[in-house]
């Protein structure tokens, strides 16, 4: 059996609230071996974890992340939504990964900055399509990168080349084990997100995954604690 990596999908949310310093410590005490959390910027650039573009599902305000301050975002969720900064601190020497979703040129740049200031590059990785891939290959030349890729057909030779993922991430719903072996023969990762069933975790890992973001890490553990016995 293949290592596998389990990653809490954005901490551990069936227990507590999503992209939050809590639920970053909860995934990890829950046998997570790194967090994936959603990184954006606040309209004054300070890079904060929220998967969303506004704080209507999560905190009940329907105002954009975009048009608020930090000290406005701190007001509104009563310092609920933690900074990068803290999420790094908060995970000590666990991995985080970070997805950037609606990432830009000018995002992209304060985050891999943040990750350079806090001398966390060696417990980051990032995630994400491959336009806000190319920005963090090109912010960060030694970054390690999960390109997400949502279709069979394999990544064309001159956008691995471009991005030099270390990682392809997957529906896990596309992977099989014709696929995990293709990649690998390539000299590829595969990571897969976010199957909650452990009936769908062993099939992963039945299927040579190097990693699995889950919703439910104790229960990846679980399952692979059993795969290895």
């Amino acid at each position: 059996m293949r290592p596998v990596t389990a990653v809490g999908h954005r901490g551990d949310p069936y227990r507590v609230r999503e992209n939050t310093l809590p639920s970053i410590t909860s995934a990890i005490e829950r046998g997570a071996d790194a967090v994936e959390v959603d990184v954006r910027l606040t309209k004054d650039g300070v890079p904060v974890l929220l998967h969303d573009d506004t704080l209507k599902r999560l905190w009940g305000h329907d105002r954009p992340l975009s048009a608020l301050s930090y000290e406005q975002l701190r007001e509104l969720t009563y310092d609920g939504v933690p900074t990068l900064r803290e999420a790094l601190l908060t995970a000590g020497e666990h991995r985080l990964m970070l997805d950037l979703p609606g990432g830009n040129e000018d995002s992209v740049r304060r985050i891999v900055g943040t990750v350079r200031e806090c001398g966390a590059g060696e417990r980051v990785y990032y995630c994400a399509g491959a336009v806000a891939m190319l920005q963090v290959r090109a912010a960060d030349p030694a970054a390690e990168i999960a390109l997400t890729w949502t279709t069979l057909a394999p990544p064309r030779p001159i956008l691995l080349d471009a991005v030099r993922p270390k990682w392809l991430n997957y529906r896990f719903g596309l992977v099989s084990r014709a696929l995990t072996e293709r990649v690998h023969r390539d000299g590829l990762l595969v990571s897969a997100w976010t199957p909650d069933t452990t009936r769908s975790m062993r099939k992963l890992i039945f299927d040579g995954v190097d990693s699995i973001t889950t919703n439910r890490v104790d229960a990846l553990a679980a399952a692979l604690r059993k795969a290895r016995a």
